[in-house]
């Protein structure tokens, strides 16, 4: 485990770099707005924790009206389990027996969902159940468009709610329907488009179950980049988004429809400038293993005179503005990462401050349970 760079009371400015760390007001604005508009129109907010891997987050949700997490791994459920979060729902096919009956085990202690997309998957997470005397949600999952996991909309969706039905160790926890790939369509219309064919598959699925006498009791589904479309199709009673308590600079680049709501950067790489070889280039201490990357370079915050160019393991080189002064040796800077979810993962703690002072350091509990 990293050392902490931080302690609660200490000043900002003395992090060790680099760090994440989190501007809690903005943070806390963010988790405000989402809980207030999804419980306007009646619908069930589980935000995805896979963002922010981090439990004291997951309890912030929960207490702004949340009614459990989702989560994409088995240790990862296991880690916010222990940490006292009662509902949680991992998105995500699970077929390995060892992986199975820790999922069982854990439902002892928490209500547990899993998703299935394949009949034969159910009986094995059935007997896991049962061996562990316990019951677990199994939703299935249904591809509304993304092209990853989940079976045909319609009559398949109902042939797996009814296989899981006749399970006595299995509940029917409903429909999930996710469009990862709408989440960072740049158009408004792009991810209208996408979400409103997304819906109609959703529909057709929750039909097929009702017609075969099952109840459908939640269609879930959702993400930071579309949940507004999901939350006025009529279709979908429970939205995921994740990445809206921290966003990052991929989500930034998504341009907004009219009326639609933009959350606030809150998380950030805090870096320092350990050179300045020329007045054009400055070199700052957060890299290739301070960032991920798949989503593009970071972006330096509120500094227009300063571009992040490229990086190799621990150093990032920064363009300086013509006609700019180049940065301090030591100057402290923030760093928006380009995808949030896996730059968390590369840390063991998350500096949350306030002002000028730090008020928590948090654990990222469930860091590397890739499991």
């Amino acid at each position: 485990m990293q050392r902490a760079p931080a302690s609660p009371g200490d000043p900002v400015a003395s992090i060790e770099t680099p760090a994440l760390v989190l501007d809690l007001d903005a943070f806390e604005r963010n988790v405000d707005a989402m809980a207030r508009e999804v419980a306007s129109r009646g619908l069930r907010l589980r935000p995805h924790a896979k963002a922010h891997k981090t439990p004291a987050i997951a309890q912030a949700q929960m207490a702004h009206g949340a009614v459990g997490v989702c989560c994409q791994k088995v240790d990862e459920a296991v880690a916010f389990v222990e940490a006292g979060i009662p509902d949680v729902l991992v998105t995500n096919e699970i077929v390995a027996p060892s992986k199975l009956l820790r999922l069982a085990a854990l439902a002892r202690q928490a209500r547990i969902g899993v998703l299935v997309d394949d009949g034969r998957a159910i009986a094995p997470l059935a007997h896991a159940a049962s061996t562990m005397g316990t019951t677990i949600d199994a939703y299935v999952e249904v591809d509304v468009g993304a092209g990853r996991c989940g079976v045909a909309p319609g009559e398949a969706a109902a042939t797996l709610a009814r296989l899981v039905a006749g399970e006595r160790s299995l509940r029917f926890g409903g429909l999930h329907c996710y469009h990862g790939g709408a989440q960072h369509l740049r158009a408004p219309e792009e991810r209208r488009g996408a979400i409103a064919a997304a819906a109609s598959r959703a529909a057709e699925s929750r039909d097929a179950v009702l017609r075969s006498g099952i109840e459908c009791p939640i269609v879930t589904g959702a993400g930071t980049g579309t949940w507004e479309h999901e939350m006025a199709s009529g279709v979908w009673n429970e939205l995921q988004p994740g990445s809206y308590v921290f966003m990052d600079a991929d989500y930034a680049r998504n341009t907004p429809g009219d009326g639609e709501r933009r959350f606030e950067h809150s998380l950030f790489v805090l870096a320092a400038v350990m050179s300045t070889p020329t007045r054009e280039r400055a070199i700052c201490d957060a890299g290739l293993k301070a960032f991920s990357f798949d989503s593009g370079l970071p972006v330096a915050w509120r500094r227009d005179d300063l571009v992040y160019r490229k990086a190799s393991d621990e150093h990032g080189v920064l363009e300086v503005a013509a006609g700019a002064s180049a940065p301090s040796l030591g100057e402290r800077l923030l760093l928006v990462p380009g995808h949030c979810d896996p730059t968390v993962n590369l840390y063991d703690w998350i500096v949350a401050y306030r002002g000028d002072r730090v008020e928590h350091v948090w654990p990222v509990a469930a860091r590397g349970a890739l499991g």
